[in-house]
């Protein structure tokens, strides 16, 4: 990934540990290194620690603009996740992907695994764009 459009995490990804592994036109993937304070009390992955990767792939997804000093923002109008699986290894991979969309909506699509391949969840969402 080119370096000129890697953004620092915002602080909420941050706390939690995501990292951005790749960023491209229609397409974003985050890695997020499990760790104790991530997990429920069956010691999985807390479901909105899913629901925070999979939005945050397809927000910026749907946010590539190609030009590092022109920055697109955008709001989560509807979020959808499935949840299928539990992690057997100790990082989760978010990749996103845009779908379609318009002037100032877009939809999306995302998937989460871990590093065994294992797939853990997939989600939907509808994106507004903001300035």
């Amino acid at each position: 990934m080119d370096d000129a459009f890697r953004e620092d995490p915002y602080a909420f990804a941050r706390h939690i540990g995501m990292v951005m592994t790749e960023w491209r036109e229609g397409y974003a993937a985050f890695d997020l290194p499990l760790e104790a304070f991530l997990m429920n009390r069956h010691g999985n992955p807390h479901g909105g620690v899913h629901a925070s990767l999979l939005d945050t792939v397809m927000g910026y997804a749907g946010c590539w603009t190609g030009d590092p000093d022109r920055r697109q923002l955008c709001l989560t109008l509807n979020l959808n996740v499935q949840y299928l699986s539990r992690p057997r290894g100790q990082v989760l991979k978010g990749q996103g992907w845009k779908t379609g969309g318009g002037k100032s909506t877009f939809f999306a699509e995302a998937q989460i695994a871990d590093e065994t391949g294992e797939l853990i969840a997939k989600g939907t969402g509808v994106f507004k764009y903001r300035a």
